[in-house]
C-alpha cells in the first residue's frame, strides 16, 4: 500500500475541487525544496528507450500532465520531478476569469472518472505571463493551452489568443489552441474550418511554433477531417486528440454522470484512443493522445495507435504522484516484451 492510498479517503471525503487545492498547495509548498529533488531521484525514470521527440521538442519520457491540472503555471518543477516527460499549463485566457458557479467538479467514483464543468478559471495571461518569465523551468518541454475569454465574442477570437500567447509565449516550448472544451459558450463553434483558420492564422502570424490545436472527441468525422485539412494546409506542428466529452457511456455507473460538463478519466479510454488512431491516420504531424490514460497498458494502446506522446489529469486524482513512473517502468516492459528498442518503434504500429 502506497502512501497515496492511505490519504486518498481523506482527499475524496472533501469536495472534488477542494480537493485538487489541497494537492496542488502541497505540491506548491514542496516545489523548489529538498522534497522536489528527493521526489525526482524515486519518481523519474531514466531510459534512453523512453526518450524522444515530437515538434521540435525533446521529451525525457512520452508520459506528460495534461493542460487543466496547472491552470495558472505554477507547478512546470514539481510535476517533472513526479516523473512527468512534459507539463502543459492552462487553459491561460486573456482575461481572467473565475470560472463557472461551484460546484463544478464531481468525481464519479465507481467509474475512475471526473466530470468538470470548469470554464476555463485563471489568472489571466497577464499574471501567468510574468509567472513564467519569472520561473525557474524545468528540463522538460513545458506547454502553454490557450482558451478563448468568456466575455470575448466569437468574431474577436483571433485577437483574444493573440493577446494570451504573446503575453505567454515566450516562456513555453510549444502553444495549443484550445477550441474544444465543452464549458465555454460558443468556444466548439470554434473548430470549423473558417473559424480555425482564421486563429490559427493570427498566432502564426505572431509567431506561435510549435503550435499544436486541441480536438473534441464528439466531433463527426468529416468535421475532424475539415480541422485535419486545415491542420495540413497551415502546416501546424501536431494535434491533441482528444478534449473531455459531453457524451455519457452506457457503462457509467456513478450517479454524478447526471452533471453537465465534460467526462474525463477511464470512461472514455477507448473511445479516444479510437479518436488517436483515427486522426494519426489522416494527417503526418505529431499526435497527442489524451483520454483516460491511467496505467501503461492504456499509455502503450495509445502508442501504438499513433500517439507520438501521451498526457493524463484524471488519472493524478485516482491512482496519485507515482502514476508517471508506473506508466513509464511499465512501458518499458511492454517495449521489451514486443521486442522494441525504442518507444519511436511502437508509434503507430496498429495503424
Amino acid at each position: 500500500m502506497s502512501l497515496y492510498d492511505v490519504v486518498r479517503p481523506a482527499l475524496f471525503a472533501l469536495p472534488a475541487e477542494t480537493a485538487h487545492g489541497v494537492g496542488t498547495s502541497l505540491l506548491r509548498a514542496t516545489q523548489g525544496t529538498p522534497v522536489e529533488r528527493v521526489a525526482c531521484e524515486r519518481l523519474r525514470v531514466d531510459d534512453a528507450r523512453l526518450a524522444t521527440t515530437a515538434f521540435g521538442q525533446s521529451f525525457p519520457n512520452p508520459v506528460g500532465v495534461a493542460a487543466g491540472f496547472d491552470k495558472n503555471a505554477e507547478l512546470p518543477g514539481m510535476l517533472a520531478a513526479l516523473g512527468f516527460g512534459h507539463v502543459e499549463v492552462g487553459g491561460v485566457t486573456a482575461e481572467r476569469q473565475p470560472g463557472n458557479p461551484k460546484p463544478r467538479m464531481f468525481r464519479l467514483r465507481e467509474d475512475r472518472a471526473i466530470v468538470n464543468r470548469m470554464g476555463f478559471n485563471n489568472h489571466g495571461a497577464d499574471v501567468v505571463g510574468n509567472r513564467l518569465s519569472r520561473a525557474a523551468l524545468p528540463g522538460v518541454p513545458v506547454g502553454l493551452n490557450i482558451g478563448k475569454s468568456k466575455v470575448t465574442p466569437l468574431d474577436e477570437a483571433p485577437d483574444d489568443y493573440r493577446y494570451t500567447f504573446e503575453r505567454c509565449g515566450e516562456w513555453v516550448d510549444y502553444s495549443v489552441v484550445n477550441v474544444s472544451s465543452p464549458n465555454t459558450p460558443g468556444l466548439r463553434e470554434l473548430q470549423h474550418r473558417d473559424a480555425l483558420e482564421a486563429i490559427l492564422g493570427t498566432l502564426l502570424d505572431a509567431g506561435a511554433r510549435p503550435l499544436l490545436v486541441k480536438l473534441s472527441p464528439d466531433l463527426p468525422e468529416a468535421a475532424v477531417e475539415e480541422a485535419l485539412a486545415v491542420v495540413d494546409d497551415l502546416a501546424l506542428d501536431g494535434v491533441i486528440a482528444t478534449n473531455t466529452t459531453t457524451s455519457r457511456p452506457a457503462s457509467l455507473r456513478s450517479p454524478e454522470q447526471a452533471e453537465r460538463g465534460g467526462l474525463s478519466g477511464k470512461p472514455i479510454e477507448h473511445t479516444a484512443t479510437g479518436f488517436v488512431k483515427f486522426v494519426a491516420r489522416r494527417t503526418d504531424v505529431p499526435v497527442v493522445g489524451v483520454g483516460g490514460v491511467s496505467d501503461a497498458d492504456g499509455a502503450y494502446a495509445k502508442i501504438r495507435a499513433g500517439a507520438d506522446v501521451v498526457q493524463l489529469y484524471t488519472a493524478l486524482v485516482y491512482e496519485g504522484p507515482t502514476v508517471a513512473r508506473d506508466i513509464n517502468r511499465g512501458l518499458l516492459e511492454r517495449l521489451e516484451s514486443d521486442g522494441f528498442d525504442h518507444v519511436s518503434e511502437a508509434v503507430g504500429v496498429d495503424l
